[in-house]
């Protein structure tokens, strides 16, 4: 008698799987999947832009995620985003590595029907929209101002980028060394841009490579929040705390112990959760057919700027050991 009312039980449950499995389908239908895709994954920096990612899934109601390669490789991150054009996602916001390299397969994915929103690329080609949490040039301006005022307005400096072909730290990088031409003229630059910034150990080798070929060094200007902690590391390491100043873009908490024994000097930034939550939100708006217009509200940005398909806001901060742990990441 019970073995009859397993079996029973068994027909009745597999006669409702596949409404059930419908409308479990159904409704993720209508869930609009946007993923975001990094420069590389795991580094703090963007372990802060994912927790403005998820926190737009929470508040959105989406299915927004985020993912990135394992190095700062332009090709791994291209095949990413062609593994999502393939799925078919909804939207997909990525911070370039190589802004050239994307234009073929955002191409693609728009010609599908996938909107495309960048952050730190305001000249890509082939987005919707890119997102600018500051003025990119008077943020370039900005980091020669402070590795001027640390180095005493004169002396040899090195810059260092995430890679030479990251959009926004190459255009920093343009902006403050014509800046300085005329408002820093005793600085020299000793050799070439540096591409370290995306790595902490690299960073390192490269300052104490610096320190040997140019012993006179002053200071070093970087681009990728892990370039000034491993300029910091390589300067702890040499005794040269206060001989060398180390000025860029770094999240607060990472930075703390450097800024506080000296051994850098001035950070610059947003905040990346900030830019994740709102490419996501943005991707948003356009797939629920609604309009970016100039002076609209996005939620934890406030008013915001039109400038063609770029848009901006200007929510640069600066970091120093005063106030490195009062921003809570």
């Amino acid at each position: 008698m019970k073995k009859g009312i397993v079996v029973w039980a068994a027909l009745a449950l597999l006669m409702l799987t596949p409404a059930l499995l419908f409308a479990k389908a159904e409704a993720e239908d209508d869930v609009y999947e946007i993923a975001t895709v990094v420069k590389i994954t795991g580094i703090p920096w963007f372990n802060r832009m994912e927790v403005g990612v998820n926190r737009a899934a929470e508040e959105l109601g989406v299915n927004s995620y985020q993912i990135g390669p394992a190095d700062a490789d332009p090709a791994q991150q291209v095949r990413m985003v062609e593994d999502l054009i393939s799925k078919g996602v909804d939207a997909i916001c990525v911070t370039p590595n190589d802004a050239t390299a994307l234009e073929p397969v955002f191409n693609r994915a728009r010609e599908q029907g996938i909107i495309i929103i960048t952050h730190e690329s305001p000249d890509q080609r082939g987005k919707d929209y890119d997102i600018e949490l500051i003025d990119n040039e008077n943020f370039g301006r900005h980091h020669w101002d402070m590795l001027a005022e640390q180095m005493g307005g004169s002396g040899q400096y090195a810059i260092f980028v995430g890679s030479l072909t990251v959009p926004l730290h190459n255009l920093w990088a343009d902006v403050g060394l014509e800046y300085a031409a005329t408002q820093y003229p005793d600085m020299e630059l000793v050799t070439t841009r540096i591409p370290c910034g995306e790595d902490q150990e690299l960073s390192k080798q490269r300052t104490l490579e610096l320190l040997q070929a140019y012993p006179d060094l002053k200071g070093i200007v970087g681009f990728g929040s892990l370039g000034p902690p491993g300029a910091a590391q390589a300067l702890r390491e040499k005794g040269l705390i206060d001989e060398v100043a180390v000025v860029g873009t770094v999240l607060p908490a990472h930075a703390a112990q450097y800024l506080k024994d000296g051994s850098m000097d001035h950070g610059i930034l947003w905040d990346p959760g900030d830019a994740g939550y709102a490419m996501t939100w943005v991707a948003l708006q356009l797939l629920e057919g609604k309009e970016i217009v100039n002076g609209m509200n996005v939620p934890g940005l406030g008013t915001v700027v039109l400038d063609g398909d770029v848009i901006k806001v200007d929510a640069m901060i600066d970091i120093t050991g005063a106030n490195a742990d009062d921003f809570g990441f």
